[in-house]
């Protein structure tokens, strides 16, 4: 039964954002609305926003805080590193109120009917997933909570998680004010995902805003380490329409680096839960998840999209003992569907070596010296500007990102929060480089490119770049239907967005070096070749059923993404 302090997810729906904050209200009403469609969601409940600022307020914490914070610089790093910790100290020694706690136990027991069951304890923010502002990774999430104490530790922590100082920078930089913002601890519970896959999917395009694609993100383990950036996910992409129409509908299939997995531990404390271990070698080349699987997937997305009326960002879990996909979250995606009817559009003008390349995040170009980061504790010798290289960087890193010219991190995919909020600042990010912090130098001067497609590519030097501005809704008409060259289906998407009767030219020969990478002689003749180039060559094809099989999968994707990026125009 919901008190004032705990709602259970069932009874909770939109209309409780202000009791319960974004994330559980959301999943409230999937639970409550979308259960009969199919869509699979673990079961919980929610403490309050009543119940937070009673924790706060009936002891004079929030008056402290609030005059704390009132005259404090957020770009001061080091200032607002002390007043986080002051802050932060005063919420752990702060006890429950004693009415709290009693209803977290009650709701516990009935939740726990099998003592073997674990818990996610996540924030909710009253001011989160809202359509204007992610919020994203900007307060703690627990996974593989057991027993009722450790519960309680976790949701202090995710109480006091409001004031580190990623969300208390993220909140004055987004103009809310502090104490505007209250807290809800959802709990739920785990599907065991860290035997199985996760990831997270978008009802669109996340570079272009192409809309009648789902994109979809997965990799082994716990999803956290997806929504962190420190796994390199495999990338789906599957075609609404085609959905819709039941018909062959995975436009795209790209194989992640996969090489670490976040599994559960033994250790019952708090943040000491989960840990991350290597993923064999023959694992990390499959496919995390089956055609099948990503169908599922993309129809729970439609489904959610089409009962908020938005696009949407989506975290999925697949439960390695039931073999079930369940959504674990939902909110609003806030950065392309903010996107105006101006077309910025980023070109090199000039050439240089590339020194690095990963995933792009974003279609922007910044140039600067390099300043490699190993710790965070290292912000305050950044300068602004500055391009930023670190390992992988967490929404902790928040203050600083807004400095940087432009991202590049070893590790992470295009739906991590880093790069999620590298979208929402407007920074370009080269992601899952692999080794840009041992390639690149501190004072190195780089450019990094986000501009030529899905690779983002960091070039030694200044190299010359130029933007245009093209107001998409102040074209003129005109008599001539003009029809696109088109040979690379990466950029297919974005070039969409540009007035056009389809295209007239996709060269087959460009579609093939940009999808394959691989002679056809050397697929047709596979079992022929020998030493290192066998063995590059069946590194690239192993998530394929043979060399001939890749090829015309492959090519296959390169065409379907461009006439999906089209239709219905004539390709």
């Amino acid at each position: 039964m919901s008190t004032d302090n705990v709602r259970w997810f069932a009874d909770l729906g939109m209309g409780d954002l202000e009791e319960v904050g974004g994330k559980n209200s959301s999943l409230g009403e999937m639970i409550s609305n979308l259960a009969d469609a199919g869509v699979k969601v673990p079961d919980g409940f929610a403490t309050t926003s009543s119940a937070y600022r009673s924790f706060l307020g009936d002891t004079g914490l929030a008056e402290r805080i609030t005059e704390k914070l009132g005259s404090l610089d957020v770009d001061d790093v080091r200032a607002l590193s002390a007043a986080g910790k002051e802050i932060r100290g005063w919420m752990v020694e702060q006890p429950f109120p004693e009415a709290l706690e009693a209803d977290i136990r009650a709701a516990y027991e009935q939740l726990a009917s099998d003592a073997e069951l674990s818990f996610a304890v996540r924030s909710s923010a009253t001011a989160e997933d809202l359509p204007d502002a992610s919020f994203a990774g900007q307060q703690e999430t627990f996974l593989n909570v057991r027993g009722i104490d450790s519960i309680l530790t976790a949701i202090r922590e995710v109480y006091v998680s409001l004031y580190n100082d990623r969300a208390i920078a993220y909140r004055v930089h987004h103009g809310f004010d502090h104490d505007a913002v209250a807290l809800s601890a959802g709990v739920q519970r785990m599907v065991r995902s860290d035997i199985g896959s996760s990831g997270v999917m978008f009802t669109m395009d996340t570079e272009s805003g192409f809309p009648d694609a789902v994109f979809i993100t997965s990799a082994f383990g716990l999803g956290e380490g997806v929504v962190q950036g420190a796994v390199n996910p495999d990338e789906f992409y599957v075609y609404k329409p085609a959905l819709k129409a039941g018909k062959a509908a995975v436009l795209k299939r790209g194989v992640g680096a996969k090489a670490t997995k976040m599994v559960y531990t033994d250790d019952a404390t708090v943040g000491r839960t989960t840990e991350f271990v290597d993923v064999d070698d023959a694992q990390r080349r499959t496919l995390s998840l089956t055609d099948e699987e990503v169908l599922t997937l993309a129809r729970y997305a439609v489904t959610i999209e089409e009962h908020y009326g938005r696009p949407m960002d989506i975290e999925w879990g697949k439960d390695g003992l039931d073999g079930q996909l369940y959504v674990l979250q939902a909110r609003p995606e806030t950065v392309v569907s903010r996107a105006g009817s101006t077309l910025e559009r980023y070109k090199l003008t000039g050439t240089g070596e590339v020194v690095v390349e990963g995933r792009a995040i974003g279609q922007k170009i910044g140039a600067g010296g390099v300043k490699v980061l190993s710790d965070i504790e290292q912000m305050a010798d950044f300068a602004r500007g500055d391009v930023l290289v670190a390992d992988m960087t967490d929404p902790d890193w928040e203050p600083i990102m807004k400095r940087a010219s432009a991202i590049v991190t070893n590790r992470g995919g295009r739906t991590c929060h880093a790069a999620i909020i590298a979208r929402e600042l407007g920074i370009p990010a080269v992601v899952g480089t692999g080794d840009a912090t041992r390639t690149l130098t501190d004072g190195q001067e780089v450019t990094v490119s986000c501009a030529e497609g899905d690779v983002g590519n960091v070039y030694e030097g200044l190299v010359d770049f130029e933007v245009t501005e093209t107001r998409l809704d102040a074209m003129p008409d005109i008599p001539t239907k003009i029809m696109m060259n088109v040979g690379t289906p990466e950029q297919a998407f974005a070039f969409s967005r540009l007035p056009h009767k389809g295209v007239g030219l996709a060269r087959l020969e460009f579609i093939i070096n940009r999808q394959i990478g691989i002679h056809p002689r050397a697929l047709l003749d596979f079992d022929s070749l020998e030493g290192r180039l066998r063995e590059e060559v069946a590194e690239q094809i192993a998530a394929y059923p043979s060399p001939r099989e890749y090829f015309v999968q492959r090519v296959a994707e390169g065409v379907s993404m461009i006439a999906a990026a089209f239709a219905p125009e004539p390709v």
